[in-house]
């Protein structure tokens, strides 16, 4: 039996040879029909239960509070404490390793580690999964194919090209290498001539123009596949001292792979998507660079990079998209007399896979906009689409006529939907309490939003039904459950709704009620602590949670583009490793515990 005690799982994965000898030495199996009591306030803890079969699920008096699968474990608290708190009974048959109370003890004396995953509180649990998965970044990115990395195009010149041509070629279009074919040679071959070869050509003595780009030249190639791994092509460089490799699709060139790209790559290549964004001249240019959005997010997830800085890091490249494509398409006066804004999670900084359109414009007092107003609107949201973002159903956008407006009359409607709410109205509101500016004058956005917080404390009963969101959905579903896939055929969990939503429209109508002004909602929680409206431990809860949320929402987001499927914003939990599922318990229960406290704050319940 010891022998097959699986060490892969969560907190056991981090022990020494000597330690796992210890729990092969200390633990014995145990059997428990369903609804056998393992655990309960009247009994002395005396093992940890780790599950090999079955399920448990951890009752406080009539509550629900958890439920453990396989490889779960459970309840070093009590182990620590001396005391049981809470029922631990059988869901079903249920088959159980237990790990005597000594060499738990011993375990937590010798490997702190172990200790941590197994007692400490959230953030720290969370950092320590956090810092197993920078132990793989760059061995991960060094697996990366080549064609994830930013490809120049190449250029082709004949042989018998003068220096002059190819310096003008070099000069105009902006590149420091073009490909050179010999086809005279036998058999033909293909060469490279960089702009460090100008030197030599300059002192060859020759006149320039009359001197063929073929014999500067430097052959033969280097090359890699575009299905290489980008460690293959580092290796290659760094062997043969150069700064540069050809990609082929099989014969087909296909670019140029530069050693700044490829160390960029390794790193965060967000400035190259920055710089094309920035030099783009039309809206196609754009379009290439929003293609690589989605590949760089994929690349930082992979990397063990933080969600939160992905996520600032994607809003800053949205930002720029906008504000560019905005610039391409309005004119100058128009942009200069109004205010581009974005909302929702984009607006929060909290989007990272693209999602739909979410954005309006607000114009200058007595600023007269152009007679195709409509039109250039139109096809703002139309580049967007094309961009990879789609048009918002509930048409949220520039395009609808309903937000685009001027700054009175902006301030007018909010205070209608604040004053006399309807459901509509106020999902309204609550997307535009996100709102970001990304192009214009920002000013007009932060009056519109003062025109909001100046009315919204002084109406609780607004403030209430504001704040009643949070009960939409959620709970009633059995997510527990779902957790575990007890005899549901559909074992996805819905994260946004069971979790992101209600903490993140919580924390917004906190701040909406003390009058913040901050957008994102890492933001609003330090507000708000610091405001003395949320305890800090609860704060720092609620951050912790999001940030768990939205990288367990990016990695099955980003699976199911790697699979060709629809991005649903669902997880699997059966995916999940025992230490991410033991997490999502433990942030569910913080989003619990939130929702409980919001309820209280606005009376929901008696409404």
């Amino acid at each position: 039996m010891p022998n097959a005690f699986n060490f892969s799982a969560s907190p056991f994965d981090c022990l020494t040879l000597e330690e796992r000898q210890l729990v092969r030495q200390s633990v014995n199996v145990g059997y428990y029909p369903a609804g056998a009591v393992l655990l309960a306030p009247h009994m002395p803890p005396t093992h940890l239960f780790i599950l090999i079969k079955g399920h448990v699920v951890q009752w406080d008096g009539e509550e629900r509070v958890s439920t453990y699968g396989p490889d779960d474990c459970f309840d070093g608290r009590a182990l620590l404490a001396g005391k049981v708190s809470d029922r631990f009974v059988a869901a079903e048959e249920v088959v159980a390793y237990e790990l005597r109370q000594q060499a738990v003890t011993e375990l937590i004396a010798s490997n702190a580690g172990f200790g941590a995953l197994l007692f400490s509180d959230l953030g720290q649990r969370l950092s320590a999964l956090s810092q197993r998965q920078d132990q793989h970044q760059l061995h991960a990115l060094t697996l990366a194919r080549v064609d994830e990395a930013y490809l120049r195009p190449a250029r082709e010149v004949d042989a018998g090209t003068d220096i002059v041509s190819v310096a003008r070629i070099l000069q105009t279009e902006r590149t420091h290498n073009v490909l050179v074919r010999d086809p005279r040679s036998e058999p033909p071959r293909l060469g490279i001539f960089t702009v460090a070869k100008l030197a030599q050509a300059i002192l060859d003595g020759r006149p320039l123009d009359r001197l063929p780009v073929g014999e500067l030249a430097d052959y033969p190639l280097l090359t890699v596949q575009r299905s290489d791994q980008i460690g293959d092509a580092m290796t290659l460089m760094l062997s043969h001292r150069a700064h540069r490799v050809v990609v082929l699709d099989g014969q087909r060139i296909v670019g140029v792979l530069e050693s700044l790209d490829l160390f960029s790559f390794l790193s965060n290549h967000s400035h190259l998507i920055s710089a094309q964004i920035e030099q783009a001249q039309a809206l196609d240019a754009l379009s290439q660079a929003a293609a690589q959005i989605t590949r760089m997010i994929a690349l930082m997830q992979r990397s063990g990079m933080r969600v939160a800085l992905i996520a600032k890091l994607v809003q800053q490249l949205n930002a720029r998209l906008f504000e560019r494509a905005w610039q391409l398409v309005a004119p100058a006066e128009l942009v200069a007399n109004s205010c581009l804004f974005v909302m929702g999670s984009e607006g929060r900084g909290e989007q990272l896979l693209k999602t739909d359109q979410d954005n309006g414009l607000i114009l200058r007092d007595g600023y007269m906009p152009p007679a195709d107003l409509d039109a250039i609107c139109a096809r703002f949201s139309q580049a967007l689409a094309d961009f990879g973002y789609p048009e918002c159903p509930g048409r949220i956008m520039v395009s609808n006529p309903d937000w685009r407006a001027p700054l009175a009359e902006f301030s007018r409607q909010l205070r209608e939907w604040l004053i006399l709410p309807d459901p509509d109205s106020l999902m309204k509101l609550a997307i535009f309490m996100d709102a970001h500016a990304v192009c214009g004058d920002a000013g007009l956005l932060r009056q519109a939003r003062e025109a909001v917080l100046a009315l919204a404390p002084d109406n609780q009963a607004v403030l209430a039904r504001f704040a009643s969101a949070i009960t939409a959905f959620g709970e009633s579903q059995g997510w527990w459950n779902k957790l575990f896939s007890l005899g549901e055929a559909d074992s996805g969990l819905d994260l946004k709704k069971e979790g992101i939503f209600p903490l993140v429209h919580g924390v917004r109508s906190l701040a909406l009620a003390r009058q913040l002004t901050e957008t994102g909602t890492v933001a609003r929680i330090a507000a708000l602590v610091a405001d003395g409206a949320l305890d800090a431990t609860m704060g720092a809860e609620l951050t912790d949670s999001l940030s768990f949320f939205m990288g367990l929402k990016l990695k099955a987001g980003l699976a199911e583009i790697d699979t060709g499927r629809t991005v649903t914003g669902r997880i699997d939990p059966a995916q999940l490793s025992p230490l991410e599922r033991d997490l999502l318990k433990d942030t569910l229960t913080a989003v619990k515990r939130f929702k409980a406290l919001l309820r209280q704050r606005f009376h929901l319940d008696a409404m």
